[in-house]
Order: structure tokens, then C-alpha cells, then sequence
């Protein structure tokens, strides 16, 4: 159950950061170059180690980093709808 919760989740990241990515905000901009590598993509495969490691460490039994990435995907969130909605 833990899985399926975490690669839920995990859906719901990568689509956030995909709009993220494709709105083009100015905060963009001022990111590093390593972040823009690759046109993007290179944070998108960070995002997919986050996961990743998350669903490896919750099927070892470690219910944690279920609740750490349930936090990690609040921030994400609202940090996507704060850029996508210009309140940041």
C-alpha cells in the first residue's frame, strides 16, 4: 500500500514539475546550469532518484520516508501552484 501511495505521489511530482519547467517563470532564469541541462530533464531525474529511493526505503520497512515524501510533495505543491498562479 505504501507503494502504491508513494508512486502516486510520485505521478503527481513529476506533473508539477513538468509545468513547472514548461511555464517558463523567471525564476527559472536564475537557476543553476546543472538544473537546466539536458533542457530540464536533468531535475526530472533527480526527481525520479527522490522517488525512487523513497519506494526503496519504505519496501525495506521503513515507513518514514513514506511520511517524509508525503512532506516533500506538500512543498512541492504548493510551490508549483504559488509559480503557476504568479503568487510567487
Amino acid at each position: 500500500m505504501a507503494l502504491a501511495f508513494l508512486f502516486c505521489l510520485g505521478i503527481v511530482n513529476f506533473a508539477a514539475h513538468k509545468a513547472v519547467l514548461e511555464s517558463d517563470h523567471p525564476l527559472l532564469a536564475q537557476t543553476p546550469w546543472f538544473f537546466d541541462a539536458l533542457g530540464g530533464r536533468l531535475s526530472l531525474i533527480v526527481e525520479f532518484t527522490v522517488l525512487l529511493g523513497a519506494m526503496i526505503l519504505a519496501a525495506e520497512g521503513s515507513p518514514g520516508w513514506v511520511w517524509a515524501y508525503a512532506v516533500y510533495s506538500g512543498f512541492n505543491g504548493i510551490f508549483a501552484w504559488a509559480m503557476l498562479t504568479g503568487r510567487f
